[in-house]
């Protein structure tokens, strides 16, 4: 094994650990958000949706620039700035539950989606990091860090709780000092680890590949690439599509079975299905994905996405829609994992960054169009025509192959490279 190859996967093992504390902060907050918006609100539910949509906007916002501060500076230096706007917006909205100031949680919460928007790039730094037969594998690693904070996050909140008590503070503020702590840690680790740069090692990898010798500072814009790499459409479709499809469907799957009476607990068990689908196979995922090819997984992925929209509406049981988002969540997994990929393959060294945030960016309007447009779709429909939309949604990434393949584009649907 080459040192490239060893410094490969000290920097996977690193930030596979950076996401795991990063998610179980965010799912930790995301749970008590909502709740502490209303209280400081005056019991106002119409606040409930503030902070998440405030962190999907924050997410949307800081990804192209902090992609282009990446290109310049490394990856290693725009994390460190991500997991600061953690700390700091942790820290801020803690203190905010302590004064019970509403306009100073929602600034808080709004850092908390800036340091969102940049520590998820940390999957295409893994990426950077590998050679391309491991490619994959590098990312699913680094996105298999969310079953962690699935498992964690909801737990730690009674403790984090308990412990703010202690200190004589509201119990809810003590989940946001918590994550300043884990995010710290992660900085700690992200500083001592990160080393050398993975854009370095990305671009020393480069050089060993086959292909066109290219300017050393040569780099196209997201418009250059989008409109001129068929491959860069279909990675940018599949996890746009795939994020849409999740989320129009995840959003409204709770409103759903409380409509046919079915209690939290039964709720919560779907959820920890789906939470399995998204996070919990994806190092396997991955391995296909570097076995079978990036295209052969999109269309797997977009495959499951339908069938979990066409089964969605035939039966309200729990153990029926235990299935569906189980689905839903692998679905959206393969399309996550292998697009991200391939657009990492496709990418020179001096555009990678600025490209996959403005790509992060779209991901991210994509949650927020799904998150509060399929609540008022539902409200205005049923959930049965919530799922064929979503179905229709689901099959953009594979009308996309089929006609890339009837115009000849080259998207090859053999190989493990290209897919």
């Amino acid at each position: 094994m080459s040192s490239l190859e060893k410094a490969g996967q000290k920097i996977t093992a690193a930030l596979l650990v950076s996401q795991s504390l990063f998610s179980a902060s965010v799912i930790m907050l995301f749970t008590i958000s909502s709740i502490i918006a209303v209280q400081l609100a005056g019991d106002n539910n119409q606040w409930t949706g503030v902070p998440s949509t405030l962190i999907l906007v924050g997410a949307a916002l800081v990804a192209y620039p902090i992609g282009r501060l990446m290109d310049q500076f490394g990856r290693r230096i725009g994390l460190s700035v991500g997991h600061l706007f953690g700390i700091g917006g942790a820290l801020i909205a803690g203190i905010a539950v302590i004064q019970e100031s509403l306009w100073l949680f929602l600034g808080g919460v709004l850092l908390m989606g800036l340091a969102k928007g940049v520590i998820d790039l940390g999957r295409y730094a893994a990426a950077e990091a590998n050679i391309v037969s491991k490619r994959a594998r590098a990312i699913s690693l680094v996105v298999l860090g969310g079953t962690v904070g699935s498992i964690s996050g909801p737990a730690l909140i009674k403790w984090t709780g308990l412990a703010a008590e202690q200190f004589n503070a509201p119990s809810l503020s003590g989940p946001w000092f918590a994550a300043a702590l884990f995010l710290a840690i992660s900085l700690l680790m992200i500083t001592i680890f990160l080393r050398p740069d993975p854009q370095q090692i990305g671009r020393q990898l480069a050089a060993l590949e086959p292909g066109p010798a290219l300017p050393a500072q040569e780099g196209r814009s997201f418009q250059e690439v989008f409109f001129n790499e068929p491959q860069a459409k279909l990675a940018i479709t599949a996890m746009v599509f795939g994020q849409l499809t999740m989320v129009w469907v995840m959003t409204i799957t709770p409103v759903h079975m409380h409509h046919h009476h079915h209690e939290i607990a039964a709720i919560s068990w779907v959820f920890m299905a789906h939470t399995l689908g998204m996070f919990g196979l994806s190092f396997p995922v991955g391995w296909l994905v570097d076995r079978l090819g990036r295209v052969k997984m999109i269309i797997i992925g977009s495959l499951l996405l339908v069938a979990s929209c066409l089964l969605a509406p035939l039966s309200a049981e729990v153990y029926w829609l235990v299935i569906v988002l189980f689905l839903l969540g692998l679905g959206w997994n393969c399309c996550f994992v292998a697009g991200s990929t391939l657009l990492a393959d496709i990418l020179r060294p001096h555009e990678k960054g600025r490209v996959q945030g403005l790509a992060d960016a779209v991901v991210n309007v994509a949650s927020g169009v799904g998150s509060l447009g399929g609540g008022f779709v539902f409200a205005a429909t049923s959930f049965t025509t919530m799922s064929w939309l979503g179905l229709l949604v689901a099959l953009a990434p594979l009308a996309l192959v089929l006609f890339l393949r009837s115009t000849r584009s080259k998207i090859a649907l053999e190989g493990t490279v290209t897919g």
